[in-house]
């Protein structure tokens, strides 16, 4: 596990992990791509989850971290949340954290896909990593069963 600042140390990263990761595994079953997510308040209070709904909904912007944004709702600050997701974000996802500054990024894994993460860090948002067996088992089975649609929806071309 690697952490840039830390989280509060009685909030259960485990528990909130697990909400990101039944998310992921539902996009799965929906025949999407498997990445979760959910923001939390930073003392554990579940303000919403998501998952990928790329192919479910026929649009490129619903991503893991979007959906559970959106799910959310409004708030006049996001510096006190917890934004978790099973895979690091991509620059899209990155820049939704950096654009409405939510303070705290929980990652599951980060073998599969590197996205930004470390430049999330680099600009003050504390970052948990914690190379989650689970989550990297069930992105990596999605690649390659569906290379085509990972590539697609990080933005590149199959090789």
């Amino acid at each position: 596990m690697t952490t840039s600042l830390a989280l509060p140390p009685d909030l259960d990263v485990g528990v909130l992990l697990d909400v990101a990761l039944d998310q992921a595994r539902t996009g799965a079953a929906e025949g999407g791509v498997p990445i979760g997510a959910a923001l939390f308040t930073l003392d554990g209070a579940l303000l919403g989850a998501g998952r990928n709904r790329r192919v479910q909904h026929d649009d490129p912007s619903v991503h893991g971290e979007t959906d559970a944004f959106r799910a959310a709702g409004r708030r006049p600050s996001y510096r006190d949340t917890v934004m978790v997701t099973t895979l690091s974000p991509c620059w899209y996802c990155s820049g939704l954290v950096r654009q409405f500054g939510i303070g705290h990024l929980l990652v599951g894994e980060s073998r599969t896909f590197t996205g930004g993460h470390d430049w999330l860090a680099d600009h003050g948002v504390s970052v948990t990593v914690l190379d989650d067996e689970r989550c990297r088992d069930l992105m990596a089975g999605f690649i390659e069963r569906r290379p085509d649609v990972w590539f697609e929806d990080i933005g590149q071309e199959v090789p």
